[in-house]
């Protein structure tokens, strides 16, 4: 009796190392540029953070300087141009908000 519980957990273990990877790629938080949708200007949190698709459109905000860019910004993602305060979506790698970190 005790070798047909050691092969069911073993067949069991087996099983869930099998199933493992894919598990793993069904729960992956990655999210890839095809499957985000653009950030709207007009999105409520874009909004709050005075998001612009062209960061020159923002040269009348007092915090923006020349040269800021989401795509040398601390919480742009290029794999996907995605951005940590943004997480649903993607952002424009030429836009720019009020949250504006340079990276180091």
């Amino acid at each position: 009796m005790s070798n047909n519980s050691r092969r069911a957990f073993l067949k069991k273990g087996l099983f869930g190392l099998a199933a493992l990877p894919l598990g793993m790629g069904v729960l992956s938080t990655q999210a890839f540029a095809s499957s985000l949708p653009a950030l709207s200007e007009d999105a409520p949190q874009a909004a709050a953070l005075n998001y612009v698709k062209v960061a020159a459109d923002a040269s009348g905000h007092a915090k923006y300087q020349e040269g800021q860019r989401c795509d040398n910004c601390m919480f742009f993602k290029p794999a996907n141009n995605g951005c940590s305060l943004f997480p649903q979506n993607s952002v424009e790698p030429g836009g720019w908000c009020q949250s504006y970190v340079q990276k180091p």
